[in-house]
């Protein structure tokens, strides 16, 4: 499977130097047009019976939460093999739980629009593509043997309550934070011929649909911050900060670590004081940040979540 890979790099004009959003129905149907003209079915369109290599990883190794630390190191190359798989299908497991956040936000944000506009059009285009993801990606880990990862319950209620009552650019910007990282990491992953035909597909079918949502949203982000007040401005920096924690805190869930015999608690503690990860993740978020903070969304009290989150 091979595609074009649009770039996503954030452009050099800021909200605070004057950018302005392109028009917003232009933008829709030229994006329409680009989903027309590209698009996959994982269904379809990834080989779901082809074996699994017993020697690949399921993500580069550089990209495991636990690579550059002594539990790395004591692992053999089978068990690193397997962490890996299983940190892949952790965080495509967290993607389906964003995404489907994602689709309800997305929704409520067009719901009683006139349909006939692009911009809502392309909002439906985009919640089908999330449809096909989050089957893509439960196909992944199934295909993987591996479990259905979630993130625990009380951050699947703080994602009820997210879906429920988000609005504004913060909910595009949620969406910029799960997906330019995720974009980044998968960037590697589709090139690394040490990793999984099967990760490096259904990575390159992300990285080629999301493209297109990462481009609406910040369009959508420099629409719309500048209307907001004073106090609005602070408390959508204050959601996109706590999304941007939580996000990263949950990409790879503890009972991952189990899979290959290790303590979840101990593997855990190592993965949050692996710098070597942290600085992966920062690396991934550089784009990202700079973009929010220069329309606004990144700045003032709420920058100290990033910084424990080790985004910045």
């Amino acid at each position: 499977m091979t595609a074009t890979i649009p770039s996503t790099m954030p452009s050099t004009d800021t909200g605070q130097s004057g950018r302005r959003p392109v028009d917003r129905q232009a933008l829709s149907t030229r994006l329409l047009g680009s989903a027309a003209k590209k698009s996959y079915d994982p269904v379809v369109d990834i080989d779901w019976a082809a074996p699994i290599p017993d020697h690949l990883y399921g993500l580069s190794p550089e990209w495991s939460t636990l690579y550059a630390t002594p539990l790395w190191d004591g692992l053999s190359e089978d068990q690193r093999v397997t962490l890996t798989i299983h940190e892949y299908c952790s965080i495509s497991g967290v993607g389906i739980w964003f995404e489907c956040l994602l689709m309800q936000l997305v929704l409520r944000d067009i719901y009683g629009e006139d349909p006939a506009q692009p911009h809502v059009q392309w909002a439906l285009t985009e919640i089908a593509d999330e449809c096909r993801h989050s089957v893509m990606f439960a196909r992944t880990a199934e295909t993987f043997g591996a479990p259905s990862y979630q993130p625990p319950a009380s951050i699947l209620r703080l994602g009820k309550a997210f879906a429920a009552k988000g609005d504004g650019p913060a909910v595009y910007a949620a969406i910029l934070v799960a997906e330019e990282i995720l974009d980044i990491f998968q960037r590697d992953l589709m090139k690394d011929e040490r990793v999984q035909p099967l990760t490096r597909a259904t990575s390159q079918i992300h990285v080629v649909e999301e493209a297109r949502h990462m481009r609406f949203a910040r369009e959508e982000i420099t629409r719309r911050t500048p209307a907001l007040s004073t106090w609005q401005l602070r408390r959508h920096r204050t959601v996109v900060a706590a999304v941007a924690a939580i996000v990263a805190e949950n990409l790879v869930q503890p009972e991952v670590y189990a899979s290959v015999g290790l303590d979840p608690r101990e593997a855990r503690a190592a993965a949050r004081a692996n710098e070597h990860y942290a600085g992966k993740l920062r690396h991934a978020s550089t784009g990202l940040v700079a973009f929010l903070r220069d329309v606004g969304l990144v700045g003032g009290p709420s920058e100290l979540l990033w910084r424990r989150a080790k985004l910045v």
